[in-house]
């Protein structure tokens, strides 16, 4: 996990990469003003290979959600085309990273009743999935009992390498795969897992999925019923997806190894807008928690597209928690998704040689120890760090041979551990947390007997180790149900304020992302190193990448229910029915403290599709309120048109506001070194989607020290009055309000009629006025080539702020 050493993000464009001297090709993507093609060419692509590069050099044209194309060409022939009057922007393609049964009971799904029933499953929606591809095999992806594909669809079913027209079928609707960017990034010195031609020893040039990732998030959105459904015998039962007769289209972006590019994934969001799908599921984001502007973010970008005309967006929050302004994927427009857990567990227990006995995690199935006790060592107590990290070639087999080995936790894969002590000729592996981890814990597929403990009863491990003569055993208890408390915040979700804009709250929510059971490709064993042979129809993974398909699934039930809705109208469903208590009713946790939790961590709160179909009112938004967004963050007309296609025409007297973006969650930010009382007034409206003749009264819970007024108090709606608007102001004395170690204070707003409660959290906040402006400046895009490649920290003459950190 990153490790969190300022407060800000570092900015800058190239695949981790310094800025480059070099000549060498790379991929670029250029975003053009498609009103300006002369009537002379019959299409973009003959106008772009005519004026700006060669027909060989285009890699993806771009219609749907972005008009433009990607390109390779060297940095100057770049700088020069971005001159071109009808060249609106320029960036450098950039390399992304994937953001890693009885989840749909536990978010509030019954069977034969409620949201399931209401949506018959969501048969007629169907989902995208932007990941690494699909095992089309799997039980989870059956067609049986399921009627026509929805006649809306124009997608197609892409055939490659070991994946034919009949993998495709009344479930998987269609495929695609996308891999220019990959493999033109192989052409200007990449190197091994950053692009380049396709493995094909280790991938398909298909849509089939060689990594795993793609068929899990897949299967968790939208598997059918499973029976006798297993992990190695862990999380046995019936597996199915949160809309298990929703429809599948998959557009592979990621490739084993090697992340997702840009430019595949722009090229993604066109096809599936094009091909008719209803939601986008994308579990990816930003490597290392970088978040770029808006405009020049092609996941932003895409989704807009996608979001104007009508389609869902939902995406993972980042797995850099539980540090502060960790979370990704930060556009309003999207619903970003963040991490729990749920009630149930996989324990195993460290037996001391002195008989105390401490609680771990783990989803090892081989032999196990019997009650055996072996001779425990920690390699760390050298104090070579490499040692204590048990990296590979790092242990002593003289020292480790025939022991129980505690390793501590970061720099490489878990499961990777436990082959360094195994080739050692460890017996057994104690993985330790460590103070960023804290108690957060995940289970892993471990090839030796392994577990998993918390950053305390690691030290406490660590420290009988040091007395000599000692000795442990593990103890695997399979699987465990009725864990209390849950949901709790899971560890490594990302998460608030929100770096780029801290107006808007994110993540949006919560939903199950720890040690969730779902479907698995056949081309790599569960814990996905390659030495691992073994095959398993399922797997458990941990990460904002399991939580996020939940909501997709979500999306696609409410949408099949209330086929009229807007996205963002089923996103407030989704939030403002959100819970913040546990199954106790108490308040949720935070899984590496033990601590309360804020909407800093979990948005709006978690998950309840108990509740979500009735929200009785909604938030809506139009594309023009999201316009005059980004007119208030302080971007021109055309660098509003980079995102979204259209001129835009900013109000010149009186500049929106950003906090009156009409959000489902209320943060009123004011500068910090302000003495005197504090005031400002937002407004926003609601729909109500309920009985229509209904009345409404407001319940606010005030943050601390803060006061909040709303105006009216009570909204009545009838047959001919469907939408209200109301006034929240905010007051404080300046420097009268104490904020807590997050600098905000957090409160609630709610609509009740009796029968709905329509939930806001409320965010007070002080902030130095700096934080954000990088996005709030209007570059103009007079030369966004090198303003892209300056090395300096600084952009447009502004300081750039970064986070830096390991994992």
């Amino acid at each position: 996990m990153a490790v969190l050493l300022c407060t800000f993000f570092l900015f800058f464009f190239a695949a981790g990469e310094a800025v480059s001297t070099d000549p060498a090709v790379k991929t670029y993507i250029f975003r053009v003003d498609g009103e300006s093609k002369p009537s002379i060419f019959p299409t973009h692509f003959h106008w772009y290979t005519s004026e700006f590069t060669e027909s060989s050099s285009i890699l993806h044209v771009y219609d749907t959600v972005f008009r433009g194309f990607s390109a390779s060409v060297t940095s100057s022939q770049a700088s020069a085309l971005e001159k071109h009057p009808s060249v609106l922007a320029v960036f450098e393609d950039r390399r992304r990273e994937l953001h890693t049964t009885r989840s749909p009971q536990f978010v509030g799904l019954r069977n034969q009743r409620g949201l399931w029933s209401e949506s018959d499953y969501g048969s007629d929606v169907i989902i995208g999935v932007f990941d690494t591809g699909i095992w089309p095999e799997r039980r989870s992806f059956t067609d049986l009992n399921l009627g026509p594909v929805p006649k809306r669809w124009k997608g197609v079913c892409q055939t490659g390498v070991k994946f034919t027209a009949r993998n495709c079928n009344r479930k998987i609707v269609g495929a695609r795969f996308f891999a220019k960017g990959h493999e033109a990034a192989g052409g200007f010195g990449g190197g091994i897992g950053f692009g380049g031609a396709i493995n094909d020893t280790v991938e398909f040039r298909s849509p089939r999925d060689a990594d795993g990732h793609g068929t899990h998030t897949a299967s968790t959105a939208a598997g059918r019923y499973v029976f006798k459904a297993s992990m190695a015998g862990y999380a046995a039962g019936i597996a199915k997806g949160v809309a298990p007769k929703a429809r599948l289209a998959i557009y592979k972006v990621c490739w084993k190894s090697a992340g997702c590019f840009d430019s595949d994934i722009l090229a993604a969001f066109d096809a599936a807008v094009n091909d008719g799908v209803d939601v986008i599921s994308i579990s990816i984001g930003g490597g290392d928690g970088i978040s770029s502007p808006y405009y020049l973010d092609p996941i932003a970008i895409g989704a807009y597209g996608a979001v104007s005309r009508g389609v869902f967006v939902s995406s993972s929050a980042g797995n850099d928690g539980p540090n502060g302004m960790s979370v990704t994927n930060l556009a309003p427009w999207l619903t970003t998704v963040g991490a729990s857990t749920i009630d149930r567990n996989f324990p195993a227990e460290v037996i001391l040689g002195d008989g105390r006995k401490l609680a771990g995690v783990s989803l090892y199935a081989g032999p196990s120890f019997s009650g055996k006790k072996f001779p425990l060592i920690y390699p760390g107590k050298s104090g070579i760090l490499s040692a204590s990290l048990c990296m590979e070639n790092a242990l002593d087999p003289n020292l480790v041979k025939g022991k129980i080995v505690i390793c501590d936790r970061g720099s490489s894969p878990r499961v990777a551990k436990g082959l360094v002590v195994k080739k050692a000729g460890g017996v057994g592996m104690i993985l330790s947390n460590g103070v960023s981890n804290g108690e957060g814990l995940v289970g892993d597929a471990h090839l030796i007997p392994a577990c998993s403990v918390g950053s305390d009863e690691g030290d406490e491990i660590k420290a009988y180790a040091a007395t000599g003569h000692a000795t442990a055993t593990i103890n695997f208890q399979g699987t465990v149900i009725g864990i209390k408390p849950a949901p709790v915040v899971a560890s490594f979700s990302g998460r608030g304020p929100n770096g780029m804009n801290p107006e808007i709250l994110k993540p949006d929510l919560i939903a199950p992302g720890v040690n969730i059971l779902a479907a698995w490709t056949d081309a790599v064993g569960p814990t996905g190193l390659d030495s691992d042979a073994r095959k398993m129809e399922f797997n458990i993974l941990s990460g904002t990448s399991m939580s996020c398909p939940h909501v997709s699934g979500a999306a696609a039930l409410l949408k099949s229910a209330h086929p009229d809705w807007s996205p963002s109208a089923i996103k407030s469903a989704i939030m403002t029915t959100a819970s913040t208590v546990n199954k106790q009713l108490q308040p949720m946790t935070d899984e590496s403290t033990g601590n309360a939790t804020t909407p800093y961590d979990f948005g709006a709160g978690h998950l309840n599709l108990d509740l979500a179909m009735d929200p009785g009112l909604v938030y809506d938004l139009t594309n023009q309120d999201y316009v005059s967004f980004l007119c208030s963050i302080g971007y021109g007309a055309k660098t509003i048109q980079v995102i979204t296609r259209s001129p835009a025409a900013c109000p010149m007297r009186r500049k929106p506001v950003p906090e009156n973006l009409n959000y489902p969650s209320i943060a009123a930010m004011f500068s910090t070194g302000k003495k005197g009382v504090l005031r400002k007034t937002l407004v926003r409206r609601v729909k109500n989607v309920g009985d229509v003749n209904s009345v409404y009264t407001v319940k606010v819970e005030a943050p601390k020290g803060v006061s909040v007024a709303v105006k009216p108090g009570k909204l009545v709606f009838s047959d001919k009055v469907r939408e209200l608007s109301y006034y929240v102001t905010v007051k404080m004395e300046g420097t009268g309000v104490v904020m807590g170690d997050s600098g905000a204070v957090f409160g609630s707003l709610s609509w009740v009629d009796g029968k709905h409660v329509v939930r806001s959290p409320i965010v007070v906040t002080q902030l130095d006025p700096l934080v954000g402006l990088m996005n709030r400046t209007d570059p103009g895009f007079s030369h966004p080539i090198e303003r892209m490649l300056i090395p300096n920290g600084e952009l447009f003459g502004i300081p750039i702020w970064y986070r830096a950190g390991d994992r």
